[in-house]
């Protein structure tokens, strides 16, 4: 009914264009007095938002696909994620995500790079790193990083649009080669002393567990876990200089 009226007042102030602006406007209040337009647009909102869930199962799916990279699925790497689980969102909770994914993935084909565009758009930047280091963690709980393992979770952090020197960076708490305690504080073995404790102070401040703003209690952790590299890193390195 709004819509008529508004439509006959927009037409006398306005003429033709009045009308239909009119109309328009007159049935966004219709539906809006019927809730239903009210309905669509929370509807649309909340689409917006991350539910636990949402990242829990996006999270257990980029895990999945680490664990199959080399065409092995290792059983300590999936021991390693659902005790993860377990710890982190206790049994029944844990249980329930891991059910939902089993369903998921039966009917679906999981993409790395869909559950990455999904995650950018909603998690921050510092999150995303965690989220890499956690990868890395299940990589390695079988004793050993794979080239395959390391070549996908490599190919995961383009999609999280992770830069380089953040990946590598990452990737020398876990994979050992020289001059690894440089490679985490992102910066070359010839740096001066002052240079050093400089870089130390930017990475401790850049992956403070405070920075991590996110209800996720395994992302929680894995940024205290990367915070304690980085200072094994700088100690590291004191050591080496007498600094």
């Amino acid at each position: 009914m709004i819509r008529w009226i508004a439509a006959i007042l927009g037409y006398f102030l306005f003429r033709l264009p009045g009308a239909i602006l009119g109309f328009f406007l007159g049935s966004l209040m219709d539906s809006m007095g019927s809730g239903f337009g009210a309905r669509s647009v929370f509807q649309d909102l909340s689409r917006q938002k991350v539910t636990p869930a949402d990242f829990e199962l996006n999270l257990l799916s980029l895990c999945s696909i680490v664990i199959k990279a080399d065409g092995q699925v290792s059983q300590r790497e999936l021991d390693y994620v659902r005790q993860y689980f377990l710890q982190t969102y206790g049994k029944e909770k844990a249980n329930a995500i891991f059910r939902t994914f089993n369903e998921v993935i039966k009917k679906r084909e999981i993409s790395a790079q869909r559950i990455c565009e999904y995650l950018n758009q909603r998690t921050r930047y510092e999150v995303r790193l965690q989220l890499l280091h956690f990868l890395f963690a299940i990589a390695q709980s079988d004793g050993s990083i794979s080239s395959k393992e390391i070549e996908k979770i490599r190919e995961i952090a383009t999609y999280l649009r992770i830069g380089k020197i953040d990946y590598e960076s990452i990737q020398a708490m876990f994979v050992k080669a020289a001059d690894n305690a440089y490679k985490i504080l992102e910066i070359d073995k010839g740096a001066s002393d002052e240079e050093v404790k400089k870089a130390y102070r930017t990475m401790a401040k850049k992956y403070h567990p405070d920075r991590v703003n996110t209800e996720n209690e395994a992302i929680k952790k894995g940024a205290e876990e990367k915070f304690k590299e980085v200072q094994k890193a700088y100690e590291q390195i004191q050591r080496e200089r007498g600094i």
